[in-house]
């Protein structure tokens, strides 16, 4: 019987949208009623729910993604919107590289993504997040079917 040791290659990416801070407002009247899509693949956006008049929204949402070990892109994309009646606002953009997660022994990613203006000179606010890689699971090899002789 063959036993590989090699670490696996496919699983899921956790990531926890925690909270925001410092957001830029969007809206002349009220706070922002903001959420978050975030990204691997532009083909595969996910979002969260919509946390209405804050600047300081808080979420513990978890989404999950399908990823490959040695995929050529190891970034998550962010993007905070402002949710109006007609169409939703941009408040800011950021990206995590995400590579680290997959070596063993070093856990999730707990980290603040910064918002930059258009030419970095300031920040529209911050989103933390937290990242980790769930391996999956193979299911168990079959025992070879033993033979009885008479």
């Amino acid at each position: 019987m063959l036993s590989s040791t090699a670490a696996p290659t496919r699983g899921k990416l956790v990531v926890t949208v925690v909270e925001a801070q410092d957001l830029k407002k969007e809206d002349v009247v009220s706070d922002n009623d903001v959420y978050v899509e975030a990204w691997l693949n532009k083909n595969y956006k996910q979002k969260t729910g919509t946390m209405k008049n804050t600047s300081c929204p808080i979420w513990n949402e978890t989404l999950v993604f399908p990823v490959e070990k040695g995929d050529k892109e190891n970034k998550l994309y962010v993007r905070v919107l402002d949710k109006d009646v007609a169409d939703s606002d941009k408040i800011g953009e950021g990206k995590l590289d995400f590579s680290n997660v997959y070596k063993e022994g070093t856990g999730a990613i707990d980290e603040w993504i910064s918002l930059p203006t258009h030419f970095h000179l300031s920040d529209k606010g911050k989103v933390h997040l937290k990242v980790e890689f769930t391996p999956e699971t193979e299911p168990a090899e079959a025992a070879p079917a033993t033979q009885q002789q008479q």
